[in-house]
Formats: structure tokens, C-alpha cells, sequence
């Protein structure tokens, strides 16, 4: 095996893990100062601000366009939701009522209407 003071790629790792080691303790000591989470505080301020006025901004912008907005489509989805729903139990109830009618009169389902042609014959006519 070759010599691990001679290995480039040993070297390389060692010479990172102490620039971590570094890093580390520098932002330990910078998020333990009063000042970091004051700043920290500001920003997370400042970035929600921003974020309200610009859906504030885009609300407007799509009442303009006379477009709907995110809530408007999140209640309109919700709506739908609900009247797939209630679709879907009147489906249920009608092929149950229809299950139930087919049992009680021996019939499986509606009657066919009776057929009143007959298939041509040989020599070519209809009887």
C-alpha cells in the first residue's frame, strides 16, 4: 500500500476537514452572538413583508385581468370536490335501486323492444 503521507487524496481530505472544523466554530461563535439573531429576525421580517406584497400585488394584477386568484381557484377545487362527492353517492344509490329492481322482477336489467324485422331470406325478400 502506498505511503499515507504521500497520498494526494489523504492530504486533500485532512486540508478540508480542518477548513470544516474552521467554518464550524466561526459560525457557532456568529449564531451565538445576540447580534446574529437579530439580524436573522430582521431578514425573516423583511422576507415576509415582501412576500405579502407581492401576493397583495398579484391579487390585484389578476382582478385587473379579470382572472382568479390562488383562493379562488383553491375554493372552486374544493367545490368540485364536494360535488364529485355527492355524484358519486347518487351513482351508488341509483345502481343499487336499479340492482334491487332487476331482483325483485327477475328481469336483469331494462326490457329490449321486440324485434320486428326479420333477416332476409334466400331469394332475397323480407317476410
Amino acid at each position: 500500500m502506498a505511503d499515507k503521507s504521500n497520498d494526494p487524496v489523504a492530504m486533500w481530505q485532512n486540508m478540508i476537514g480542518e477548513m470544516e472544523k474552521g467554518f464550524n466554530s466561526f459560525a457557532n461563535q456568529a449564531m451565538a452572538s445576540p447580534e446574529f439573531s437579530k439580524v436573522v429576525n430582521q431578514v425573516g421580517g423583511v422576507t415576509a413583508g415582501a412576500q405579502k406584497q407581492l401576493g397583495e400585488i398579484m391579487e390585484k394584477y389578476l382582478v385587473g385581468m379579470n382572472l382568479p386568484s390562488r383562493a379562488q381557484m383553491v375554493t372552486m377545487a374544493e367545490r368540485l370536490q364536494s360535488i364529485e362527492g355527492q355524484l358519486n353517492e347518487i351513482k351508488a344509490m341509483l345502481n343499487a335501486m336499479n340492482s334491487n329492481a332487476a331482483a325483485a322482477t327477475g328481469i336483469p336489467g331494462a326490457p329490449k323492444p321486440p324485434r320486428t324485422k326479420r333477416p332476409p331470406s334466400a331469394g332475397g325478400e323480407q317476410k
